[in-house]
């Protein structure tokens, strides 16, 4: 820890590494933090060695900082996701497991990561999609936002929008709960998240000249669904090169897993016929779309780390960069997320900037509430006490050091850990709906259930001991947290542009996707 330690001597405020004396800084010299949050995004990326997906600009950060290739979320659904790391709580404490619940409605009186910034005269500027938001359906609105985590936000629409009736979907209308793609015209710029680049450049540029110390949250949309991307995205993969994972899709395979587990990989029946070989053409076609909006997504990243360093605001600015959860492709028969599978839990982590050590990779098992606290200390700023997560600094010193000893994750009433080399998943209050128990040394795509398996009874012994101790320190009331109230959420209704409806909110016209 010593390069990071003589960094902040220089640039933070040092009483919190061990010195009697207070030393006020200027504000120009604290560290800002650029906070960059994809959606829907998986470990599919060059720096996670990939071989198709074409990332440059996410592998060029992971170059120069650290990257966690055991990272995992804390619930794979993007609301409760969200919550939880913009609060560095679990889902137990934060009360959220649904959709569109407002965070004030749960914890009123919790202090969210860019809240605790704008209480250190920070400016916390929101652009895009940080907390929930109905995607497609809300961009372009603030939606499940938090008024009181913010400064400014900023709601950019884009050509997306407006030709939603063009999207290919296998279900007519529906955009964000199930597939959806397009090879679209225009250039990145008409496209939101082309938008929600051009606004972080904009804003960079304000800070470059006013010297106002910034958390910069800038939220992209993609590569959810939607699939939009300007066609010469699609151009960079050949749809035959895409491979379908057909394993884990038979009757036999889905009786080796307890039922919970089998129906959150059969939850989505209009995609069920994609476990067909006679449907690998659609299925191909699909993922191409996929990668493509995820290479599109990552240009417009590197549209904003280009400003940053052409401003010479790198030189004292903390970039993190992830995804609110990981996404199934194919994998276990199934798409999108909502599993307990590495797929679904698995997430994107990378920390980069002044005093982080580069090139360095750690199998460590990390949490996106571990943001939170490692932000905190990286920019010197004491973490409220209903913080849980833990810094990960000393991680960026040496890569083998860990913080804990498995990732928590939980969906619905199952739990699961992940630590360096296995996965156990709990379903049901005492494990009376199963267990699930996975190597990864021999089996890294999790199809081979071994908690029925006796050469691995003292491993599965372990384990549940493990979890159920991490279950309960993750259902302790944080201290500080104040009041805890049960979640409230509610439907949002969905317009498509162009659509005609009547007073009772029935569609009477579909725009047609040829005008």
């Amino acid at each position: 820890m010593k390069s990071i330690k003589l960094f902040l001597h220089l640039f933070c405020i040092v009483t919190l590494f061990g010195c009697n004396k207070k030393v006020e800084v200027d504000k120009n010299q604290k560290l800002n933090v650029l906070f960059i949050m994809t959606d829907d995004l998986n470990c599919d990326l060059g720096s996670y060695n990939h071989p198709q997906v074409i990332s440059p600009n996410i592998d060029k950060l992971a170059s120069r900082g650290v990257l966690f290739e055991n990272a995992h979320n804390q619930y794979p659904v993007c609301g409760p996701s969200r919550a939880s790391f913009m609060t560095g709580m679990y889902s137990d404490q934060t009360m959220h497991t649904k959709l569109n619940v407002d965070i004030r409605t749960t914890t009123p009186d919790v202090v969210t990561l860019g809240q605790r910034y704008r209480q250190q005269n920070y400016r916390s500027v929101r652009i895009g999609k940080i907390f929930h938001y109905d995607n497609p359906g809300s961009i372009g609105s603030s939606s499940s936002d938090d008024i009181y985590t913010w400064d400014y936000t900023i709601n950019p629409w884009g050509r997306d929008k407006e030709e939603e009736y063009k999207i290919n979907t296998l279900s007519k209308r529906n955009y964000g709960g199930t597939l959806s793609w397009l090879e679209a015209d225009g250039t990145d710029e008409e496209q939101t998240d082309g938008i929600v680049a051009t606004e972080a450049v904009e804003q960079l540029e304000k800070f470059s000249k006013n010297g106002q110390n910034f958390f910069l949250a800038v939220g992209f949309f993609k590569p959810h669904t939607p699939y939009v991307a300007p066609k010469k995205y699609f151009n960079m993969y050949e749809k035959e090169d895409m491979v379908i994972p057909y394993t884990g899709v038979s009757d036999e395979y889905l009786k080796s897993i307890p039922e919970p587990a089998a129906r959150s990989i059969r939850s989505k029946k209009d995609q069920i016929k994609l476990n067909l070989k006679s449907n690998k053409e659609l299925s191909q076609e699909i993922k191409e779309a996929y990668y493509a909006t995820i290479s599109f997504m990552d240009a417009q990243i590197g549209r904003v780390l280009d400003k940053l360093e052409k401003t010479g605001l790198d030189k004292n600015t903390i970039i993190v960069f992830s995804s609110d959860h990981g996404y199934h492709l194919g994998e276990h028969g199934y798409w999108q997320k909502q599993t307990l599978f590495d797929n679904s839990t698995r997430v994107p982590l990378i920390f980069s900037g002044p005093g982080i050590e580069k090139g360095i990779k750690s199998n460590s098992p990390v949490e996106l509430i571990d943001i939170y606290p490692t932000l905190m200390e990286l920019t010197g700023i004491k973490s409220p006490d209903h913080v849980v997560g833990k810094s990960l600094v000393p991680v960026f010193e040496d890569s083998n050091f860990k913080v804990r000893n498995s990732a928590l994750t939980r969906w619905r009433n199952g739990y699961s850990i992940k630590s360096e080399r296995y996965r156990l998943t709990k379903w049901g209050e005492n494990g009376e709906l199963g267990f699930e128990l996975y190597d990864h040394t021999n089996d890294k795509e999790e199809l081979i259930n071994l908690a029925n398996n006796q050469n691995y009874s003292q491993v599965l012994d372990s384990l549940k001991m493990e979890i159920n101790i991490r279950i309960a320190d993750a259902r302790v009331k944080p201290k500080g947290l104040g009041r805890q109230f049960e979640q409230k959420s509610y439907v949002r209704i969905k317009y498509t542009p162009g659509d005609l409806h009547d007073t009772n909110g029935k569609r009477t016209y579909l725009k047609p996707s040829d005008e």
